[in-house]
């Protein structure tokens, strides 16, 4: 049975990840800009303005693991920490269900 562990990784600063678990596959996502403009005196000149920007770079994190290992995998990701960076975890797991220990339903005569 596999397991699949998704992480969103989102920060100001492209995040550098060392030292990745085998069967990662690491995506970017398209940057996000927020642009913000304010006035520079709150007086008479509206036409001096100020512009801000935010800029937030996600990336993907897919790993792969077997269900026995999910714990490790689960703690190298709280050991690994970045600063100013913003984890969203996300588990997926795939089951099998074995039809041979299912009820099988009775006919009525």
């Amino acid at each position: 049975m596999s397991t699949k562990i998704r992480v969103i990784v989102s920060s100001f600063s492209r995040p550098v990840l060392e030292s990745l678990p085998e069967h990662t596959l690491k995506v970017g996502l398209p940057e996000t800009r927020k642009l913000y403009t304010v006035l520079r005196s709150p007086h008479i000149d509206k036409k001096s303005r100020e512009q801000f920007e935010t800029r937030i770079q996600k990336q993907i994190l897919d790993i792969k693991a077997e269900r026995h290992e999910l714990r490790h995998k689960l703690f190298w990701l709280k050991r690994h920490r970045l600063i100013g960076g913003q984890f969203e975890v996300q588990v997926f797991s795939k089951t099998r269900l074995d039809p041979k220990l299912l009820p099988l339903p009775q006919l009525k005569r």
